[in-house]
């Protein structure tokens, strides 16, 4: 933990008084600031943000917090590792035997992420595909061949570490080392700075790459590249990349789940007496057979031919509802004649009752 003088209090700007949430929603809004993400090469930003995470690892669990508002620290007065510096318990452990086993274990550092929203066609979503897309990236600079340092000049040796990165701290018999803050740990100062990446070591730039899609997917589904993102000077990996699909509507289809809903336009009299109709799929056309005397809200359900299922074997089916047309410009001799059916319906004591309410409702 750092000085017992520091005001965790301030760090978090609460009042003493502020709540467990009050803390904690303040904490997220200033962790959002100061993110290394957000703030890529910012020594004072990256900082901050370790001076927030240590204020609300006390002030967000109440025995610390209780024992910090006590005693004016986090931890129990007589511990061992309560020196007063930054850090984990982890960081110690490799500091403390850092002297045994040579230099310390380099950790890995990994570039940031990087989105790429893609729309594709819903087609695509159901038989999948391949697409190309153009995303940024950060490559070395050609000036200074990711050195950072202007050509024709040279980095001087870190007075303070004398070019080790690190420095030493002695704590009784312990003998702690620790990343020269000066540096950062590079052993070096760059007092001339590439004009071209103004220090960076890297330029950005643009580069093509083939997402395969998989069948099946949807809308919001995420496809991770991994070491796809970006790179800068220091990290020892790249991040990856995370294309987000979106899935353009369809002028006749509809996806529920794995299954693909059609709308289809049918006459009275083929509920009627029945039939054979052709229904769009997404595959071609397909021939779906209409029993007699099918009532209004039938749903016809075509096996398979849906969408590939992500998670398991198979496919989705079809669903085809049928939409009843009524005409609005009968002839006289229509007329004539639906009138005389309607009342055949009328007089038919065998006729259903539900059958001719729902005929004499579309027709009188």
């Amino acid at each position: 933990m750092r000085s017992r003088h520091v005001d965790y209090y301030e760090v978090l700007n609460v009042s003493r008084e502020a709540t467990d949430e009050e803390i904690k929603k303040a904490y997220r809004k200033l962790a959002l600031q100061y993110h290394p993400d957000r703030n890529p090469g910012d020594r004072g930003a990256e900082e901050k943000f370790k001076e927030i995470n240590e204020a609300y690892e006390v002030l967000g669990d109440a025995q610390k917090r209780n024992h910090y508002e006590r005693f004016g620290s986090a931890g129990d007065s007589g511990s061992v590792f309560d020196f007063g510096f930054q850090g984990n318990f982890d960081s110690v452990f490799n500091d403390l035997f850092s002297d045994f086993f040579g230099n310390q274990r380099q950790r890995q550092r990994k570039g940031s992420d990087l989105r790429y929203n893609l729309t594709i066609e819903f087609e695509e979503a159901v038989f999948g595909g391949e697409k190309e897309i153009e995303i940024p990236k950060e490559e070395a600079c050609p000036a200074c061949s990711g050195s950072r340092v202007e050509p024709g000049h040279e980095p001087v040796v870190c007075r303070q570490c004398g070019g080790r990165g690190q420095v030493r701290q002695s704590h009784g018999f312990f003998t702690i080392n620790k990343t020269c803050e000066y540096c950062g740990g590079e052993g070096k100062i760059i007092k001339d700075p590439c004009k071209r990446c103004k220090g960076k070591g890297s330029i950005k730039t643009k580069r093509k790459l083939k997402i395969k899609i998989p069948p099946g997917v949807d809308t919001n589904t995420r496809l991770k590249l991994r070491g796809e993102g970006m790179q800068q000077f220091g990290d020892t990996v790249p991040g990856d990349l995370f294309v987000v699909l979106q899935v353009r509507e369809h002028a006749i289809f509809e996806r529920a789940g794995d299954d693909i809903v059609v709308q289809v336009d049918v006459g009275f009299p083929l509920l009627c007496l029945g039939g054979e109709i052709k229904v769009p799929t997404i595959e071609g056309e397909s021939v779906l057979k209409i029993p007699p005397g099918t009532q209004q809200g039938k749903v016809f359900r075509l096996k398979s031919l849906g969408v590939t299922r992500s998670n398991s074997y198979g496919k989705g089916d079809q669903l085809v509802y049928l939409n009843i047309v009524i005409p609005s410009d009968l002839t006289d001799r229509q007329k004539g004649l639906v009138e005389e059916l309607a009342g055949e319906f009328k007089s038919s004591p065998t006729a259903r009752k539900g059958f001719k309410e729902k005929f004499m409702e579309f027709f009188e």
